[in-house]
């Protein structure tokens, strides 16, 4: 049977609780049993390193109640270290912490399809923000051309597409060939899909698999790998989550779309 035994300690006899300060460097405080004053120059395994104004260094247990901040009685407690900012955006640019989204340009970027947009987001969001650029998708190239004529490009207003597949002698190379111009640029990478722009290693795949001619390509890339072939945006969205950065995606989509992005921003 296990004993009881209350506090009874009466409540004005009970010490008070004091304030928890992390102890950051260059936070002055002063030692409760010694009286020595310093700034923290370094805090670690329940110990702080006090430096005063002489340059003398002294090492203290962070014990509770164990120092003096502006004649308050605290507990110094380890601070909780910041999380590490990223110096490169998912494209490999150098982070701007903080930067704010330029107004929009009167330039833009056209791609593909929703797939494309989403991927184009994934990794060059940021420097796109920065740069003012805004991305919109087609669902396919074959009104392009009077797409091109409704927006009308000039010099301030460039347009730059990014198309599927676009190997000589193909549709969409055809197409291309009519509305490309000094202020449009369409470029594209050789993969049927954008899908195939993702390294199979990034996704956990030995390689894309071949689908044969006349059949829905998504359908038969899901088939082929086990994945359930009747909802190819679960797929998709599978194949996105292991995108982090340019490093998962095929020099052949990377280079085309800084080229679009170039473009539309150039002076």
């Amino acid at each position: 049977m296990r004993s009881y035994n209350p506090d009874l300690t009466p409540s004005w006899k009970k010490p008070k609780p004091v304030p928890e300060i992390p102890a950051d460097r260059d936070l002055v405080v002063e030692e409760v049993a010694t009286g020595f004053c310093g700034a923290v120059i370094r805090c670690e395994a329940g110990t702080v390193t006090l430096e005063d104004r002489f340059g003398k260094h002294r090492v203290f247990p962070m014990e509770p109640r164990g120092f003096l901040l502006e004649g308050r009685v605290v507990t110094l407690v380890r601070p909780v270290a910041a999380p590490a900012r990223p110096t490169r955006t998912a494209s490999g640019s150098v982070a701007v912490p903080g930067a704010r989204a330029r107004v929009a340009r009167a330039g833009r970027i056209y791609v593909e399809g929703r797939h494309d947009a989403e991927l184009v987001e994934r990794v060059w969001g940021d420097d796109l923000r920065i740069e003012g650029v805004v991305v919109e998708y087609l669902e396919g190239v074959d009104d392009l051309p009077s797409i091109v004529a409704d927006f009308a490009p000039a010099p301030d207003a460039r347009l730059g597409v990014l198309v599927d597949h676009l190997v000589p002698g193909s549709k969409e190379s055809r197409i291309a060939a009519q509305v490309t111009s000094p202020d449009v640029l369409v470029v594209g990478h050789p993969y049927i899909d954008v899908w195939e722009a993702v390294k199979p290693s990034s996704v956990g795949i030995r390689a894309w698999p071949r689908v044969p001619r006349g059949q829905d390509w998504k359908t038969g890339v899901c088939r082929a790998l086990g994945w359930p072939h009747d909802n190819t945006g679960a797929a998709w969205q599978h194949i996105l989550s292991r995108v982090t950065s340019y490093k998962d995606l095929e020099p052949e989509l990377l280079g085309r779309v800084e080229e679009l992005i170039d473009f539309v921003t150039a002076p």
